[in-house]
């Protein structure tokens, strides 16, 4: 967790509150990081962090976006931003579509 709060300091974002989500409350198995997080304004953000070795393609994006939507079901409200943090390289169809969906990487 030290990691993103760290990286998203650095580009001068600040949350008063950072919880951690355990991919198991959400029936997931995949080895994700998830963490709803509030700004000093109260907006909600959704951050994933991906550590992998293999490429992320546009079967991950959906995969993602399946998971997003979890998110927001077991939470009972949307996410005003998305974050993924991704250590693995990326396709570029699959930037793409990360971006025309919302998401922003990092």
């Amino acid at each position: 967790m030290q990691m993103v709060v760290d990286s998203l300091r650095a580009k001068g974002k600040i949350y008063k509150k950072m919880q951690e989500v355990a991919p198991k409350e959400l029936g997931i198995r995949n080895k994700i990081k998830l963490y709803k997080a509030t700004d000093t304004r109260g907006y909600f953000w959704a951050i994933f962090a991906v550590s992998q070795k293999s490429r992320l393609l546009m079967k991950d994006v959906h995969k993602f976006e399946e998971i997003y939507a979890k998110l927001t079901v077991f939470f009972g409200h949307n996410f005003k931003h998305k974050i993924i943090f991704i250590d693995a390289p990326l396709c570029s169809k699959a930037k793409e579509a990360f971006k025309t969906q919302g998401w922003k990487i990092q």
